[in-house]
């Protein structure tokens, strides 16, 4: 799968350097909106995330949990689509034509990637040649 990079208008908001905000950037991507609008609604949901003492909240800027991803793109008014379920083994994986076109926001192990008509937008290469396998993407 071409790959192109995509910070998803990070830099443009101001921000520097390298984090893991995988999917801020990936929702900027997917979404159309600003950087920093992703990044502010994000923390304003994880507000709202119940906290305990092994786990803490989302943070846009160091990682966001599943459920308040799934939270935003869905009053967003994306559907997510699984692709894994327990026991079934990989069957779909980032390699070009396993992913029907459009904009996805695709959850691979510990990352969220952007795939644009078949073209991964991120900051760097996630396929692992084409052998990396997708647990589910949302799309509108």
């Amino acid at each position: 799968m071409e790959w192109i990079y995509d910070d998803g208008g990070r830099a443009n908001a101001g921000y520097k350097g390298t984090t893991g905000d995988c999917a801020v950037r990936s929702i900027a991507i997917v979404s159309g909106k600003k950087y920093q609008e992703v990044y502010d609604s994000i923390n304003n949901l994880s507000l709202k995330e119940h906290k305990t003492r092994r786990k803490g909240i989302s943070n846009a800027r160091l990682g966001v949990y599943p459920q308040t991803v799934k939270k935003y793109l869905f009053s967003l008014g994306m559907k997510w689509t699984p692709c894994m379920s327990i026991g079934s083994g990989c069957k779909y994986h980032l390699r070009a034509g396993e992913l029907p076109s459009g904009k996805l926001l695709v959850n691979v192990s510990k990352h969220y990637t952007a795939v644009v008509d078949g073209i991964i937008h991120d900051t760097f290469d996630p396929s692992r040649e084409g052998t990396r396998c997708v647990y589910g993407y949302y799309s509108y």
